[in-house]
């Protein structure tokens, strides 16, 4: 269940910021854009996997909370701060300069 709800964020995540960059800039915008978040959410994935196979055993914690939900959960933090330094620091680089 946990994995349905972290996929279903990364689905709404994917539509919001797809739809705000057509919205507001232009289709290739928006094309880069849902190919970055599609590039990051693989690699990062299988990068977690490798991580987590050599600590984790495959049961997990229990019948919810498996390696790949642990996998799963450590992507969804990690892009958070990414997506979050990323779509919506709204600093300039002439504010950080002063």
């Amino acid at each position: 269940m946990v994995n349905v709800v972290l996929y279903f964020f990364h689905v709404v995540f994917f539509v919001y910021i797809v739809y705000t960059r057509f919205k507001n800039e232009s289709l290739s915008e928006a094309a880069l854009n849902a190919a970055l978040i599609i590039i990051l959410f693989t690699v990062g994935y299988s990068i977690f996997d490798f991580i987590t196979k050599f600590i984790i055993i495959e049961e997990g914690f229990g019948r919810d909370f498996t390696r790949d939900t642990l996998n799963l959960t450590l992507l969804s933090i990690a892009e958070f701060f990414f997506y979050k330094n990323y779509y919506f620091n709204k600093t300039t680089s002439d504010e950080k300069e002063k």
